[in-house]
């Protein structure tokens, strides 16, 4: 059986409940799924600077979640929409690294054009260079994001359901997809619920991401981990 790591870069632990729940679930018999949190960032990950400060955060919490007993992963995800840290992860882990928005944009584009409905206004010029660095932008239709924060969204399902379900109805009309992403780690589980009033397929972030990282885990050997090198920039001991 597989492994695979769980990041959740921001330090709310109801967050990382809620992705070990539903990581378990998609991942079933195929991989054990263990999920770590930040030691320090914001609550939830909504703005430049808390976007920046979680990147830090996912290499710390990364280093730390392997000194102890527990064995080296077989792939990492990172459990947030935006995917802070992926890069630096991706060159120093010595295993496969993936994120939520890599895993859903790219499942995304395999039907064409796809646009992007998650909570947060500032989350629109990130996500639009996000998607030009993994080379996934061509394929973007455009991003619609609603008022309420990806926390606020998750603290009331009832009333995200019914304005998620609106922004995918509009982003498929307006930015004519044929796909959506329904973005944000606090979102995992509602796409299914809002796909009956959707025309085009919506993917779920987390979901999308558990599969590629399981997927990544059983095909992608470990090569050499760079800990012991960026131990001392962590201030990990």
């Amino acid at each position: 059986m597989a492994s695979v790591l769980i990041i959740n870069p921001n330090t709310t632990a109801s967050v990382s409940e809620l992705l070990m729940r539903h990581g378990q679930g998609i991942a079933g018999a195929d991989a054990s799924i263990r999920v770590v949190t930040a030691r320090f960032g914001a609550p939830y990950i909504s703005c430049e600077a808390s976007y920046s400060i979680a990147g830090h955060a996912a290499l710390d919490a990364w280093a730390r979640a392997l000194m102890g007993d527990e064995a080296q992963p077989d792939a990492v995800l990172i459990g947030c929409f935006g995917d802070p840290g992926l890069f630096a992860l991706r060159e120093a882990s010595g295993v496969a690294v993936t994120g939520l928005a890599e895993a859903a944009l790219t499942e995304a584009a395999q039907h064409g054009r796809y646009a992007i409905v998650t909570g947060g206004e500032r989350w629109k010029p990130m996500l639009e260079r996000l998607a030009q660095n993994l080379e996934l932008a061509s394929s973007l239709g455009g991003i619609l994001t609603v008022a309420p924060t990806g926390a606020q969204l998750a603290a009331d399902p009832v009333a995200a359901q019914a304005l998620l379900a609106e922004a995918c109805q509009q982003a498929a009309k307006d930015f004519n997809a044929q796909a959506i992403v329904l973005g944000g780690a606090g979102l995992a589980g509602l796409a299914a619920k809002i796909q009956p009033v959707v025309s085009v397929p919506i993917i779920d972030s987390v979901s999308a991401g558990v599969k590629r990282a399981v997927n990544l885990a059983l095909t992608l050997p470990a090569t050499q981990s760079r800990l012991e090198e960026i131990k001392p920039w962590l201030g990990v001991r």
